[in-house]
């Protein structure tokens, strides 16, 4: 190490110790939270207070360098194999202590046990694991995933069919019009080579993603995803909040609708179509949802959570991203995927595309909305997006509205300040103005009937009219304007068809 980077005091990977303490439990602790994150080194002859060296003589620095790589070897389970090296500093010699990532997760301190002496790094602290997070280690360790893992439940024939059954229903409404075609029913063999399923002594047993993908979650009660929205930037005080249960790509569509319902929405014209837009890009908004639900850890006692604040939206996923993962590395596309059984199946229902793909495709919607970069925030136990609302708009839209949502105003161009609008309304434009106010009952009514078709896609005009109490003559009208516009199409003829919402 050089005086630059001691200077630079301890980090998340690098601690300082003035001496060997008395009970090498005291460093120790540290040693097993690098082997159990992404390594790190410790210095021994450097205050972790002031960063000044102190050192070590020649005489008695090898002395030394013996009892830590024979504490290290006697104390830690597995075996962790240190490496070690000095470097002297005006004739003050330091000791740095090099611990490598391990392979054999967890790593702990043997006199304690692994329940008790298996420690984590959290932003530059070590602390002990808490009982989740040492099942996470260990399943992170192995060669399959914690949805993937095998349960005592024996599923007969027509359970798994009824399930395959259900998952092609699903694959069908969530397809676009032109993919529909090209949706094939997966059976027991597909589930087979996820390892949501095992067949065993002629016997078929399930696995905890198969329960979670089923809606079965009597023994997940944190499997579901609190929502909420708040007044303000704080958590503080509501104005609305739901919890969704049930299948978990259900899950993911309630959160979905529960934003849009929850944030303001505008439009623009061209030529004599209107198209309606979202302060947010609404593709952004699910695949940030999906990828909560797909790579969460299941093992941890906390909920997925989806917060409305003034200025952003804000979806926290329980579980720290994997070791070998960094926020960086994330931004450029690579990723690795915590529950491969459920990836596999949220492929099929086309909610992801290409693994790794999300995060991308987040930060280029955001940039061209004009919305400042995403936040991905790395916590320790979980892992959190912030997608920011444009304040301007906010404030603007505030104005032409009772409650604050779902108005809008029709602009011209779309613009990064909320103030390069036009009058002439001939492209995309940001929302909310002064001029060209569009009437709310317009945006009320229009979200009614998009309400009413997300409950019941088969559902008829007549029964829309029945339902929301909007005009008849204004449900048709207003269902021709949104299939020209894109945002609702007709699958099917009049008498036995059925409706699909685009967004």
């Amino acid at each position: 190490m050089t005086i630059q980077e001691i200077l630079k005091g301890e980090t998340a990977n690098i601690e300082f110790k003035i001496d060997i303490p008395p009970k090498s439990e005291t460093y120790m602790r540290t040693v097993v939270a690098f082997a159990n994150g992404t390594g790190g080194k410790i210095v021994f002859g450097v205050k972790d207070s002031t960063w000044e060296v102190i050192g070590f003589s020649k005489e008695e620095v090898f002395a030394k360098m013996d009892a830590i790589t024979n504490a290290i070897l006697d104390s830690c389970e597995p075996k962790i194999i240190p490496n070690l090296s000095i470097q002297d500093f005006d004739g003050k010699y330091i000791i740095i202590v090099d611990i490598p990532a391990g392979m054999q997760c967890p790593y702990y301190i043997k006199s304690q046990g692994m329940v008790n002496g298996t420690y984590l790094r959290v932003a530059g602290t070590t602390r002990r694991a808490e009982t989740f997070q040492v099942k996470e280690l260990i399943v992170s360790s192995s060669n399959n995933s914690y949805d993937q893992e095998k349960i005592t439940r024996i599923l007969a024939e027509n359970e798994i069919e009824t399930f395959c059954d259900k998952l092609y229903e699903q694959a069908r409404t969530f397809a676009s019009f032109e993919s529909l075609p090209m949706v094939k029913r997966i059976g027991k063999n597909q589930l087979l080579s996820y390892k949501l399923i095992y067949e065993e002594h002629d016997k078929i047993f399930a696995t905890n993603g198969y329960q979670l993908l089923e809606g079965q979650l009597d023994n997940y009660p944190y499997a579901t995803i609190q929502c909420a929205v708040f007044k303000g930037t704080e958590r503080n005080i509501f104005i609305d909040r739901k919890e969704f249960k049930g299948p978990i790509y259900k899950q993911v569509e309630d959160a979905y609708n529960f934003v849009l319902q929850n944030i303001r929405l505008g439009a623009y014209i061209e030529g004599v179509a209107r198209q309606d837009i979202y302060e947010l890009p609404i593709r952004s908004i699910r695949e940030i949802i999906t990828n909560a639900v797909c790579h969460r850890s299941y093992l941890s006692p906390f909920k997925i959570q989806v917060a409305i604040f003034d200025d952003r939206l804000e979806v926290t996923t329980p579980g720290a991203l994997d070791k070998s993962i960094t926020i960086e590395q994330m931004k450029t596309g690579i990723s690795k995927v915590r529950n491969r059984g459920i990836a596999e199946i949220f492929a099929y229902l086309n909610l992801i595309e290409a693994w790794g793909s999300g995060i991308p495709k987040i930060l280029s919607e955001a940039k061209e909305y004009g919305l400042p970069e995403p936040e991905l925030l790395n916590r320790g136990s979980d892992f959190r997006i912030n997608l920011f609302r444009n304040p301007k708009q906010i404030a603007i839209n505030k104005t032409n509205s009772t409650d604050g949502t779902n108005s809008g105003t029709i602009g011209t161009k779309l613009g990064t300040d909320g103030t390069n609008l036009g009058t002439n309304g001939t492209k995309p434009g940001t929302i909310g103005t002064d001029s060209d106010k569009l009437s709310n009952n317009y945006f009320s009514e229009t979200e009614k009937i998009i309400a009413a078709i997300r409950q019941n896609p088969s559902v008829t005009q007549q029964e829309m009219h029945q339902k929301t109490g909007v005009a008849l003559r204004t449900i048709k009208r207003m269902t021709v304007e949104l299939q020209k516009s894109g945002r609702l199409v007709r699958i099917g003829n009049k008498r036995n068809g059925a409706w699909k919402v685009i967004y």
